[in-house]
């Protein structure tokens, strides 16, 4: 059992990027903190009595499923907005292979970290950042839960497809599919891979 302040640790821990998390899905600020808030509330009430290894993927999947409560609202509050128009389909004309993942195979130098001294190596890592933001606000809503989970979260793709609810095979499809949709939205804003 978690004590109080190992809970309190855990919420601090994660809340930006839950936050993050729930800002890429409702592109509302205002609603992405109601729903963090309410996750963490949720977590608190229901998993107290977990251990501190056990709260990182119950949360996941509180706020994952906070998300969705969300949009279940909306659509109930907007039966004049097209179902549809939220989930317009995703067309593939290539056979994607399951498992290929292209942030895997992705060049990175060992000895050069993320921020530098450089100031205009900062601003190039922030200018990228902001682009791969913007890139992830595209994606379909399952993609960019998967992609996210998958490596922001760091979680592996077993324990990604119990927080999503799917199957392993899912997982790696969405991940592939938003890698790939990434990939070309980078490139098309001359960021080279």
């Amino acid at each position: 059992m978690a004590t109080q302040q190992e809970f309190s640790d855990f919420l601090s821990k994660v809340e930006l990027r839950a936050y993050k998390q729930a800002l890429f899905a409702v592109q509302d600020e205002h609603t992405a903190l109601d729903i963090v808030q309410d996750s963490m509330m949720k977590l608190t009430e229901k998993y107290a009595d977990k251990s501190p290894e056990e709260l990182p993927p119950l949360f996941q999947r509180i706020l994952q499923n906070t998300i969705r409560d969300f949009f279940r609202r909306q659509k109930s509050r907007s039966i004049w907005i097209t179902l549809f128009s939220a989930f317009s389909p995703n067309n593939h004309d290539e056979k994607e292979n399951d498992d290929y993942d292209l942030l895997e195979v992705l060049p990175i130098s060992k000895d050069s970290g993320f921020w530098g001294n450089d100031p205009h190596r900062e601003l190039e890592q922030s200018q990228l950042i902001n682009l791969v933001e913007k890139a992830l606000e595209t994606l379909p809503a399952r993609q960019r839960e998967a992609f996210l989970l998958r490596y922001w979260e760091e979680m592996d793709v077993s324990e990604t497809a119990k927080v999503m609810g799917c199957s392993e095979g899912s997982v790696k499809t969405h991940c592939s599919r938003a890698a790939h949709t990434l990939a070309t939205l980078l490139k098309e804003k001359g960021v080279k891979l």
